[in-house]
């Protein structure tokens, strides 16, 4: 099978209920920002040293296929929604058990922070600034379909969580985090 279709020469694409939207559509602009996410971590996991994060990033990367497939299988007037698709609470759940898990191996955070420090903690807070901009998205989205609620939340503890992984990544590298000076 060839990777190219030509399908979308003109602009438009095919979501999963089989409607064709234009590539510009806030329905692609939502699930292209979950992909960028998704590729940012791959670049990440490539650099994190502990292997614990390592896997918890294949994991994520994984539920990020499952957010990107809601997205593209919107209810709208007369669709009904795809359920397999659907992005479960427990995302939600087990990222913020995951979230105090790393969070109490840190000293307590009492000043602002730069991204940086380590480059595995950087491309950390690289995703981080990704999964704000898809959580946007996906609220100007909820403007014109009923985009999954909790798609919202998951993403916002994401982004927590890759700030939580950035500052340990620079622990356990015995880097610094990078203080902001006023």
């Amino acid at each position: 099978m060839k990777i190219y279709t030509k399908t979308g020469d003109k602009g438009e694409t095919s979501i999963l209920t089989g409607e064709r939207v234009p590539k510009n559509s806030p329905i692609i602009e939502a699930y292209g920002t979950i992909d960028e996410l998704n590729s940012f971590i791959g670049l990440a996991a490539a650099e994190v040293q502990n292997n614990e994060i390592k896997l918890l990033l294949e994991k994520i990367q994984n539920q990020l296929f499952l957010v990107g497939a809601d997205l593209a299988s919107p209810e709208k007037k007369g669709n009904k929604k795809l359920e397999a698709f659907l992005t479960p609470k427990e995302f939600i759940l087990e990222t913020e058990e995951t979230i105090d898990h790393f969070e109490s191996g840190l000293e307590e955070l009492k000043n602002f922070i730069l991204p940086g420090g380590s480059k595995a903690s950087a491309l950390l807070h690289l995703c981080r600034t990704v999964a704000r901009r898809a959580e946007r998205k996906v609220v100007a989205l909820k403007e014109s379909v009923n985009a999954e609620e909790n798609i919202v939340i998951f993403l916002n503890r994401l982004s927590d969580l890759f700030f939580v992984l950035a500052r340990y990544e620079n622990k356990i590298s015995g880097t610094e985090d990078v203080i902001w000076k006023k």
